[in-house]
């Protein structure tokens, strides 16, 4: 049986560790400045309550849209930007949705903010390497009870109460040694338009994410959902580009996330700038649109969290009832997974969503993996697509 483990120190990060989303050419020059931290349970709005923190910290949350005014050269000492995690139990809270089941990693704070600072170079400290190890992952839900899960949701479609809804599993395994060299895998991973890692204490979290779930930059808000999943061949392709199922799920999504910027005061006339576009990520295709608007208005940070999170492509439509089915279908709770995580600086901000994420408090690692289900899924199909989404995770982890 293994156990023990280790984590970073927060306050320094290693080589090739940034932030997710931080600039390339921040690397290896962030040091913490101050750190803000909510729990489901706490007192307050959290979207408030980050948002007043990082405008106390210089942050320009208050408007949004005139981000692409601040663009200026950072130097030694001032402060670069801030590290942003939301947790997808923290997007329900801000949505008004239901809280699914408890988080497997409680000591991560479902709201999670770093205030970085610049130094003159690199202060990363790499701590003493011990050998790093992997136990058998244990599954949340067996292959059937994850089959049924789907089956419950086609069944709750059928009834009328939602359209899709997105169902995620989580694993987890036991560990010993240095889990550092193993999450910057993670975040090295072919097509991580996010890839980074994100300490605090105690704990640490990787992605690979390729998903835009809110981008502001020079006056636009963008998001660019995925949906739509087959392996990265040229058959898959062709299979991807023809699925009547997969495109009509993709377009009920692209539908959502065009409400939810339409709901966003200061916003603008929302367009889709591309639909459906095939991308890869580690030997999968995957089809992703491209939503945006305008912001003619001030838009602040907190009322930003509160349209987008929890993001469209991990909960289904309408988003209010597939968060009650998803808390009443799954054990375990999405923890780090489903969220948001990125960085916000002077000139911009940038979150992609916490799918291909990783986790570990001290002892396990946790990983998640679903896909959304509509009337016509197969539900081995879904099972099978779970299990592609999550290999390269584990074999990433597992390398070395």
């Amino acid at each position: 049986m293994l156990h023990g483990g280790t984590v970073f120190d927060h306050s320094v990060l290693p080589p090739l560790a940034r932030p997710p989303g931080a600039p390339a050419d921040c690397q290896a020059r962030h040091h913490v400045l101050c750190a803000f931290r909510w729990h489901q349970g706490d007192p307050g709005d959290p979207a408030e309550l980050l948002a007043g923190f990082l405008a106390d910290n210089g942050l320009p949350v208050r408007n949004l849209g005139r981000t692409g005014d601040k663009k200026k050269t950072i130097g030694d000492g001032a402060v670069c930007g801030a590290a942003l995690y939301v947790s997808a139990d923290a997007g329900s809270v801000m949505a008004g949705g239901t809280v699914g089941a408890p988080s497997p990693v409680p000591g991560i704070p479902d709201v999670y903010a770093v205030v970085y600072g610049h130094v003159p170079q690199s202060t990363g400290v790499t701590p003493e390497t011990r050998r790093w190890s992997l136990g058998p992952w244990r599954d949340s839900w067996s292959r059937a009870e994850h089959a049924d899960a789907v089956d419950r949701v086609r069944a709750a479609i059928g009834r009328g109460d939602v359209y899709q809804v997105n169902v995620v599993g989580h694993a987890s395994a036991a560990y010993t040694g240095e889990p550092g060299p193993a999450l910057r895998r993670i975040a090295g991973l072919a097509g991580a338009r996010y890839g980074g890692v994100l300490t605090g204490d105690g704990w640490a979290i990787a992605t690979a994410s390729p998903e835009t779930l809110v981008e502001v930059r020079d006056g636009r808000v963008v998001t660019r959902p995925i949906k739509g999943t087959r392996p990265a061949t040229e058959q898959g392709r062709r299979e991807l580009l023809a699925s009547a199922k997969e495109r009509a799920e993709h377009v009920m999504i692209v539908d959502l996330e065009r409400n939810d910027l339409a709901r966003l005061p200061g916003a603008g006339p929302v367009r889709v700038d591309e639909l459906f576009a095939v991308r890869e990520w580690c030997g999968l295709w995957q089809a992703e649109s491209v939503v945006s608007a305008p912001l003619d208005g001030e838009v602040g940070l907190a009322a930003l969290l509160r349209a987008v999170c929890p993001g469209g492509s991990v909960t289904g439509a309408p988003k209010l009832a597939a968060l009650a089915e998803i808390a009443a279908l799954e054990p375990v709770g999405r923890g780090v997974s489903m969220g948001g995580l990125g960085w916000l600086g002077p000139g911009h901000l940038d979150l992609g969503l916490s799918i291909r994420t990783v986790a570990v408090d001290g002892h396990r690692v946790h990983a998640w993996a679903g896909g959304g289900i509509t009337a016509d899924s197969d539900p081995i199909a879904e099972v099978d697509e779970a299990a592609a989404k999550a290999a390269p995770l584990r074999a990433a982890l597992r390398a070395g």
